[in-house]
């Protein structure tokens, strides 16, 4: 298990008990001996002015330092960051006005605040007179604010007219994550624009694990592949154990299943090869889930490689077996040189270990097949019966498996195996 640096526990630690850091007062035994001038070394430097622990920016840089091994799978700092948040909350609210004077406090205040603190310290900044807290240093403030509340339209106005790149770097990167969800919907390129800039600029932190998420979504959406699959590789490599892969990966299942192979074979092969990246009881659940979206969506090419891929990791595992030779086989019932194969494969499934929305699509697949064999004029004849229950899960099977809903059941198991 991954565990906090030494200096974030002992930051974290101090704020917790509301430690002051002073030097030490030395005493008269402890005073330098006497010495000659030739002994007499150059004065070392004077060391910079150290902000104390209870300033904004060290607050704030405590925060970020237990975010930053969140992204890479600390669940004792995720497990810590709610009683630092609350801790911080009330110290942030009982800061003096006078605190609010100096930018760099109220950038801190800002990031705290889009990093999970509560926004009822930007109506307090807000709140003060102008000789505290300038008029030109206000919208900025009121975005924020806006963007935490909900309030998109009002953050878009206040937000989108800064440039980032004129911007401390860390108070760039987290102003740029806000604008690239504010315009993601309506201007996903300079959204993708915004997201590689967070990157480039906080490379290691929770903002670079964060947008990455976010931009593999984007990218899949604009259909960028190259951008898509260059993104997919740098997370699985880098943040492959964040906390928050769950997300990452309920993203790149939503984002294969739309994938049809048909038009593109040599996709599939790079699909492969990056999801090499995981181990291989995760490959198989997610190829599983694609062969299975692929079925749903009549892609029958993507769902037989899918499908394929699946059955090759299933490990002598009976259930992927199953699944696998079932998505294969109801796929290509529509294939008239693969018709028969399908049928006595279906037939061979033991319809009691599959998942209750497979053996409803078991059913599905045999109805189908026995049509197509039949013919239309012979089907109705020689349909074969369902029982009320069986009858209602087919109806439903299209209904249960929406792009992202039918995601979960596989997911958890896939998540269930990393934490293993």
């Amino acid at each position: 298990m991954i565990r906090l640096p030494q200096a974030a526990l002992a930051a974290v630690l101090s704020l917790m008990a509301g430690a002051a850091w002073a030097e030490p007062e030395t005493t008269a035994a402890e005073q330098p001996a006497a010495v000659s001038e030739e002994t007499v070394k150059p004065a070392a430097p004077e060391a910079l002015p150290v902000e104390p622990l209870s300033a904004p920016i060290q607050m704030v840089r405590t925060l970020q330092l237990l975010q930053d091994q969140i992204a890479l799978g600390s669940t004792e700092a995720f497990a810590a960051q709610r009683g630092l948040l609350t801790i911080l909350d009330g110290r942030f609210m009982d800061l003096e006005d006078g605190t609010w004077k100096d930018e760099r406090n109220v950038r801190a205040a800002i990031i705290f605040v889009l990093s999970g603190g509560k926004p009822q310290i930007l109506r307090k900044i807000l709140g003060l007179s102008v000789e505290i807290v300038p008029v030109d240093a206000r919208p900025v403030i009121e975005g924020a604010l806006a963007y935490v509340e909900g309030r998109e339209e009002e953050a878009k106005r206040s937000l989108m007219s800064i440039e980032v790149a004129t911007l401390p770097p860390n108070f760039g990167a987290q102003i740029a994550l806000v604008q690239s969800a504010l315009i993601v919907r309506t201007e996903p390129k300079k959204a993708i624009e915004l997201l590689d800039w967070v990157r480039l600029v906080a490379p290691g932190t929770l903002l670079e694990e964060g947008a990455l998420r976010r931009e593999v979504f984007v990218a899949s959406q604009i259909d960028d592949v190259r951008k898509f699959e260059l993104l997919v590789m740098r997370y699985l490599r880098q943040y492959r154990s964040s906390i928050y892969a769950s997300n990452f990966r309920q993203r790149l299942a939503s984002a294969l299943t739309r994938i049809d192979f048909e038009k593109d074979p040599d996709r599939f092969t790079r699909v492969v090869a990056m999801l090499a990246e995981l181990e291989p009881d995760v490959q198989r659940e997610l190829f599983l889930l694609m062969a299975r979206a692929s079925v749903d969506q009549g892609n029958v090419k993507s769902a037989v490689l899918s499908a394929g891929k699946a059955r090759e990791l299933a490990a002598n595992d009976r259930v992927s077996e199953a699944r696998a030779d079932l998505y294969a086989a109801a796929a290509s019932v529509v294939n008239p040189a693969a018709l028969e194969k399908s049928i006595r494969t279906l037939a061979t499934l033991d319809r009691s270990i599959l998942p209750p929305s497979d053996a409803a699509l078991l059913d599905a697949a045999q109805s189908l097949a026995q049509r197509i064999r039949l013919g239309p004029e012979n089907s109705a004849k020689h349909e074969v019966k369902l029982d009320p229950e069986q009858a209602k899960k087919v109806t439903q099977v299209p209904d249960q498996l929406p792009a992202v809903m039918k995601a979960r059941e596989a997911l958890n198991r896939v998540d269930q195996l990393i934490k293993n």
